[in-house]
């Protein structure tokens, strides 16, 4: 499903710039534009099969010829592009041509780049994918509600029916719904394990001890607010402090997302990006937040949650050639003696 909809964003927004230039009638254009789709795409898909497969990987020799040489065949692949990009130019287009190269390339960073980040959060666990794709499409529905019944003051210009109290309420909202909603999904082991694959059953699973991220905790009550809520502790999720961050970016940020798909549809003189969804345009026009969303929430998961991966290292290990085992476990277990946690051996 996700490749689904990362092919047919990137055939709405290559479509646009084919509509424009069209009458040109550059060549290759639109061949050369899916090939370098299918170029990032075996890159991005490698690499995702190289970090979590690698067991999978290892007891199939076709495959480890494949991931062992994956980046020089994936820059090959590109070259391959590049140099019918080259050999496709034409004296009179050159500037033209140069533009829809880089519109492509564009258009790859928008689609292909972001769907492997969000492929990326979903191995760190489900709730880091449905916590921050719900807290946009409420902050949308909210916004929505307030600026209806409530909006007076326009927001910004490329956006005429946004306003300042939609854009507020929406914020206050989304918080709130992000804040419950983590407490529910963090309840269930389902939600919080991050997704590995099971070489033995040949199977995903979502099977673990939860981390303290997602175990009740005791907080103190800042004293401002133990008069409203009346207690000077609470138990929460560690997780749910972490969803006010993904909240307030989804209702502060990602709403610029949208402001930018408008500019770039005002500035081609269309209202839609496609005519996929009656009524809603196409899934650009849907999805224009969530690439936003999804990049923020993989930095954020590399700068403050994600730490050393013991079932990963242990996989890269799996793969190690015998003697290169053999070099890590005595290094492991001179700096595991050093350190006082193994006793040395006993000289007989």
């Amino acid at each position: 499903q996700l490749l689904f909809i990362q092919v047919k964003c990137f055939h709405e927004i290559i479509t646009i710039g084919y509509r424009v230039y069209h009458s040109y009638e550059l060549p290759w254009f639109r061949t050369l534009s899916w090939y370098f789709l299918l170029c990032v795409n075996y890159f991005f898909y490698g690499e995702t099969v190289a970090d979590y497969f690698a067991t999978f990987v290892q007891r199939r020799e076709q495959l480890q010829f494949l991931i062992r040489y994956h980046r020089f065949i994936s820059f090959t692949l590109y070259l391959t592009g590049f140099c019918m990009f080259v050999l496709s130019l034409v004296k009179r287009h050159y500037r033209l041509q140069f533009y829809m190269f880089a519109w492509t390339h564009v258009t790859l960073l928008i689609t292909v780049t972001q769907s492997h980040l969000v492929i990326q959060n979903l191995f760190e666990g489900m709730i880091w994918f449905l916590v921050p794709i719900s807290s946009v499409i409420c902050n949308d529905i909210t916004a929505y509600i307030f600026g209806f019944f409530f909006g007076r003051t326009p927001l910004i210009k490329l956006s005429p029916k946004k306003t300042w109290e939609g854009f507020i309420g929406g914020f206050f909202s989304t918080v709130a719904f992000g804040f419950i909603f983590a407490y529910l999904l963090a309840q269930y082991e389902y939600f919080v394990c991050p997704v590995e694959y099971n070489s033995e059953t040949n199977r995903f699973v979502t099977e673990c001890a939860p981390s303290e991220l997602f175990q009740i905790q005791n907080y103190s009550v800042p004293p401002f607010l133990q008069d409203v809520l009346g207690r000077e502790t609470v138990n929460m999720y560690p997780f749910q402090m972490h969803s006010i961050a993904l909240s307030t970016f989804a209702s502060l940020i990602g709403p610029f997302g949208g402001f930018f798909a408008s500019g770039f549809k005002r500035a081609f003189k269309i209202k839609d990006f496609a005519d996929t969804i009656p009524g809603h345009g196409g899934i650009m026009d849907r999805f224009d937040c969530q690439y936003l969303m999804a990049t923020f929430v993989h930095v954020y998961i590399t700068s403050f949650i994600r730490g050393p991966n013991p079932s990963k290292l242990l996989q890269q290990l799996l793969v190690l050639q015998p003697e290169q085992q053999l070099n890590v476990y005595k290094t492991l277990k001179s700096h595991l003696t050093e350190k006082g946690i193994l006793q040395p051996p006993l000289r007989g």
